[in-house]
């Protein structure tokens, strides 16, 4: 019989999200609220106040005791070596002991700040790193369906990587000059009023000068960032699809590809690098122009008798401490740009929102009765649309009954997926409800549903690890016994058991150790395990071949009884173990009814069955 669930007009719907020029996620940096990435650096930095406190502390003195050495040469030279002169070395003696205690000071002092700053600076990016981490997690598929990998992964290494840079180097050279800037001012200012105002005035050109590197500078490392990025993803993604990569000869391809994204980074380092050359040279010049100025004016003064040449000389040491980490300002500012542009980047990681949230107060399911029952699934009134394309699911209403086992079939872009993947709550209705024993899935909290309804997809993922460990994703309590009888529900124990190890074979990456029908059938034993009320199968038997298909068939025959069970496929066999089947074309439901009564009719899943048992033939 036809169905009539659908009423929307029939017209053809995407088969999958399409990406427009316009799609946000086609830009490696994210859209960042305005303060994210301040917000954030404050957060990291909230629950080591005291730490943070201390270390300034530790600088503090350590450049006190370093400030101190031109002072006591200025004593030296005007009151020491004149008394020592006269027989009277109490005073250069007392500099001696002065200026090797203040060494000693700075010595202590700095190994001090080194390691409260570097216990601060490690809990600050592990505390980044795990943000990330479980933040990538708990965004919804359909963020990582748009977002690549290899950006994740950029995110979490060469981003934290330039924000380490910047806390391990950077941060100390920017307080050390500063600080050094301060003290030296005011003593300057303090020995000699006009030495100390040319002194100040003289940090006006320069100060302009780290203005303009800072614009320029920031543009390139934003580029830079990005161009490393690519790189990573270019990188990956040719990792991870070899494969096909070998099969279609790709790599002369893939290498001329990745030329050009290397040569684009290439570019963005040079480009960074002149910047920095540039403003090295034009510091240096304003800094040389005016301790020479400094120096011949005081010179001058101290032929006249109206400047001590003690003080010309602590003003002469003064400032070439005052210039002289005019350059390593020069290094934290390109650490500071290249970390800034990293740092937008994580913010706008860490400030997207799940498209799929929890629910503010969530509901739990009715208990289940019986050994192994279903529950009824209701779609009621379910718009779908992604967030970039046109809609894929018109109005859409449909009722699964508990324990009834039904089975999707439908042409590529008929929107079968999509209804699994609202079912699964990988994704939330534009408009309606998908109803769970009565209850809207945006009600349950996320464990609550998972226990309640799993899915197999076609692609059977494997962890690095165990069999045992992986079929017990599906329980992680579960004892070995359970694991065994899962597997042997599924008809997978014999294959199992001729490993070298048995269950405690490691599979290796992706599971690559076992052919891709035995990872399929792990799968299935991982979702027996997780006994769940609802079974979603999406093309799930597609990497078995005939005689592992019909094996897996008879022991879903046993396992699903009583179950509620979605299965989506291609193959036409797998049908063969449903209650019921669905054809849908274009979003809309277009035959319902039991296998046998639509092979004996006329509608199109008959003319597809007829199609399929002559390729058969």
């Amino acid at each position: 019989m036809t169905a009539t669930t659908a009423t929307a007009p029939d017209r053809e719907q995407p088969a999958e999200e399409p990406r427009g020029p316009q799609d946000p996620f086609d830009h490696d940096v994210l859209p960042t609220p305005p303060g994210a990435t301040g917000a954030l650096l404050r957060s990291l930095l909230a629950p080591m106040k005291a730490r943070v406190a201390l270390t300034v502390l530790l600088l503090l003195l350590q450049q006190a005791a370093v400030q101190s050495g031109p002072l006591l040469v200025a004593y030296a030279i005007d009151a020491a070596v004149p008394a020592f002169r006269r027989d009277d070395m109490g005073p250069l003696l007392a500099v001696a002991i002065g200026y090797l205690v203040c060494a000693l000071a700075s010595g202590a002092l700095q190994y001090a700040f080194i390691l409260a700053s570097a216990r601060v600076n490690q809990d600050v990016l592990l505390d980044l790193r795990g943000r990330i981490f479980r933040h990538a997690q708990a965004l919804s598929v359909d963020f990582h369906e748009r977002y690549t990998s290899g950006r994740l992964i950029s995110r979490s290494t060469t981003d934290v990587e330039s924000l380490r840079e910047l806390l391990d180097e950077g941060l100390q050279e920017l307080v050390t000059v500063v600080l050094s800037f301060v003290y030296i001012a005011a003593l300057l200012l303090w020995l000699d009023l006009g030495l100390g105002a040319v002194a100040v005035a003289s940090f006006v050109p320069l100060y302009l000068l780290v203005r303009l590197y800072r614009r320029r500078a920031g543009r390139v490392y934003t580029l830079r960032s990005t161009a490393i990025a690519a790189v990573i993803v270019k990188f990956v993604e040719t990792m991870n699809g070899i494969r096909p990569v070998r099969a279609f000869r790709r790599e002369a391809a893939n290498d001329a590809g990745f030329r050009v994204l290397n040569s684009r980074h290439e570019r963005t380092n040079g480009d960074a690098l002149l910047e920095m050359a540039r403003y090295v040279v034009g510091s240096r010049l304003v800094a040389n122009t005016a301790v020479a100025a400094i120096v011949l004016w005081g010179a001058y003064r101290v032929a006249g008798g109206t400047l001590a040449l003690g003080v010309l000389a602590a003003a002469v040491l003064y400032l070439r401490r005052l210039y002289d980490p005019i350059d390593r300002l020069g290094m934290f500012l390109n650490s500071y740009q290249s970390a800034a542009a990293s740092l937008e980047k994580i913010a706008g990681l860490l400030a997207q929102t799940p498209s799929v949230p929890e629910p503010a107060r969530p509901r739990r399911l009715p208990e289940r009765e019986g050994e192994h029952p279903g529950r009824e699934v209701v779609f009621d009134g379910v718009r779908f649309a992604y967030r970039t394309g046109g809609e894929v699911l018109p109005r859409f209403d449909l009722t699964l009954p508990a324990g009834q086992t039904v089975a999707v079939v439908g042409s590529t872009g008929a929107g079968k997926s999509t209804l699994a993947k609202l079912l699964a709550r990988f994704y939330d209705p534009t408009d309606g409800r998908v109803l769970l024993d009565g209850a809207d899935l945006r009600e349950l909290a996320v464990p609550e549903l998972r226990r309640g309804v799993v899915m197999v997809t076609q692609e059977a993922f494997l962890f690095s690890g165990t069999v045992a460990d992986n079929i017990a994703l599906g329980r992680p309590d579960a004892t070995r016994t359970e694991v065994e009888s899962a597997a042997k529900a599924i008809g997978a124990h014999d294959f199992i058991s001729a490993l070298p190890d048995g269950y405690d074979t490691d599979v290796r990456k992706r599971g690559g150790r076992i052919s891709a029908g035995q990872r399929q059938l792990v799968a299935f034993a991982r979702a027996l395990l997780a006994d769940p009320a609802v079974l979603i199968l999406d093309e799930a038997t597609s990497s078995l071949d005939i005689p592992g298909e019909r094996a897996v068939q008879r022991a879903m025959s046993t396992v699903l009884h009583g179950r509620t069970a979605v299965v989506i496929a291609h193959r036409l066999s797998t049908v063969e173990i449903a209650d019921r089947v669905l054809v849908m074309e274009h979003g809309r439901i277009v035959e319902d009814g039991p296998p046998a009564e639509l092979v004996a009719g006329t509608g199109r899943f008959a003319d597809l069955h007829r199609a399929w048992r002559d390729s058969l033939a």
